[in-house]
């Protein structure tokens, strides 16, 4: 998996996985393109009409998700100029923060009552909240934990 930057080669904040991970998928439409991804979107056309984005920013943010092994792509059957976009195993492993995310955003980015979409498994009940544990299995927040930096 290539993980330079393709704009200025420079990493935000080098030593920082959080950075790092922003850079490479942190902008508005590359996350929203992972999202359509787990919901089963597969080709240009399923990107373009679910999300409503300029095709040129559409055909870039693909080309970077793909060049940062978040995205396969393959020919389509048929012609082969139609290409098939799937979630490689780094893409699968941002399930956690897409799920955080929805989580954050359905405590904080919605009034009381107002009615939004919900995430559910196999059998139709709702994921339970995402809380990062300690090693015995203690809740942990922004209080109760810290970042060791690296030399």
């Amino acid at each position: 998996m290539d993980v330079t930057l393709a704009a200025g080669g420079a990493w935000t904040d080098p030593a920082c996985p959080v950075a790092r991970a922003v850079d490479l998928v942190g902008d508005r439409w590359s996350l929203l393109i992972v999202r359509d991804a787990m919901d089963g979107a597969a080709t240009f056309t399923e990107f373009h009409r679910r999300l409503g984005i300029a095709r040129n920013i559409l055909t870039d943010r693909l080309r970077r998700l793909v060049e940062h092994g978040v995205l396969s792509r393959s020919a389509a059957d048929g012609d082969g100029r139609r290409h098939v976009y799937r979630l490689t195993e780094a893409g699968q492993d941002l399930f956690t923060a897409v799920v955080a995310l929805r989580q954050w955003g359905e405590r904080h980015a919605f009034a009381p009552g107002e009615p939004h979409s919900v995430l559910v498994d196999g059998q139709g009940r709702e994921l339970p909240e995402l809380r990062p544990l300690a090693q015995d299995g203690t809740p942990l927040s922004a209080t109760t934990s810290r970042v060791r930096k690296t030399l």
